[in-house]
């Protein structure tokens, strides 16, 4: 039967990094961030990691960068084991319509944050994190869980990117505040934030990146290390979320393009699964105008578009 055939992963991968080569530095590189405007705009990375356990990859894929938001599916992930469906209770599910890190909604809606991917909902998941430990702790947990699901010990936080983000997060102490103020967060504003920016702070290869999502493309399991790390029921939840919500207010237009979850982060990474297919990582430090990489984000347009992949249909 015609479009039966495998698919020659390694080819598409290296074609998507051939054509893009030449556009490489466009967008624009977060620069509200000292440490990450220091980032090479022109690095480019790609790795897909299938459900059988194989790697392709392209350009930079070995090159560790700042996950940023991409983060927010791990620290959800321990939230939901650590809380269960209670954390409904402290952050919504819809998309927000809003900038990232806007205030003027979280005050019409009395400290309940939109969604668990927007700056303000991300705090209120730390926070719920945090229960039971000091900062430090809370910290090592989620190192340790990113570590778990990548199967790599190197994963490290980027300590001087953790340091430029406390120095300059005003925007986040603010959100952070204002919903300490409406009584939604149980820890003190610095320690959650101290929590907040060394998860964003992780440093992770493509390969790592998508290594550490496959349990989001296998129903709930890790098919390279065995690991189950949620049931089948919460994968497909997560990754509903991602597709409603993880591009900020370019969500709709990711899904439009790419049709797959994803999570992007202001380092100019994405994290897409591809369920019952495959882990995709892509970095590409320059953003579009919604703080998604812009190369990285027509990668994956060109890669759904090349394999079929897509949870609408091929």
């Amino acid at each position: 039967m015609p479009g039966t055939e495998p698919l020659d992963l390694q080819s598409i991968v290296d074609d998507i990094y051939r054509e893009l080569t030449p556009r490489l530095g466009e967008g624009k590189v977060a620069d509200y961030i000292p440490q990450l405007a220091r980032v090479d705009p022109k690095r480019f990375g790609m790795a897909v990691v299938t459900v059988d356990g194989s790697v392709y990859r392209a350009g930079d894929a070995e090159i560790p960068f700042s996950i940023q938001s991409i983060s927010k599916v791990f620290t959800l992930t321990l939230a939901l084991g650590k809380h269960g469906e209670n954390i409904w209770k402290r952050v919504g599910r819809e998309p927000s319509g809003s900038a990232f890190n806007s205030i003027v909604q979280l005050e019409h809606e009395h400290g309940i944050p939109r969604n668990p991917f927007i700056n303000a909902g991300a705090i209120a998941i730390t926070d719920l994190v945090l229960a039971g430990h000091t900062p430090r702790e809370a910290i090592g947990e989620i190192v340790r869980f990113v570590r778990y699901l990548a199967d790599e010990e190197d994963i490290v936080i980027d300590a001087e990117v953790a340091r430029s983000e406390a120095a300059t997060g005003y925007r986040n102490f603010a959100l952070a505040n204002f919903m300490r103020s409406f009584g939604k967060l149980d820890h003190p504003v610095e320690h959650v934030l101290g929590v907040y920016f060394h998860q964003c702070a992780l440093a992770m290869s493509c390969v790592q990146l998508a290594k550490a999502g496959l349990f989001l493309a296998a129903s709930g399991s890790n098919p390279l290390t065995q690991h189950s790390v949620v049931s089948r029921q919460r994968a497909r939840r997560i990754n509903a979320l991602m597709l409603t919500c993880g591009h900020y207010d370019g969500s709709g237009d990711f899904a439009y393009r790419v049709g797959l979850p994803g999570k992007s982060g202001v380092g100019g990474g994405i994290l897409v699964a591809a369920p019952g297919k495959a882990s995709v990582a892509v970095w590409s430090p320059g953003l579009n105008h919604n703080g998604n990489s812009l190369l990285g984000s027509l990668a994956l347009e060109m890669l759904a578009s090349r394999t079929g992949w897509s949870v609408f249909g091929g």
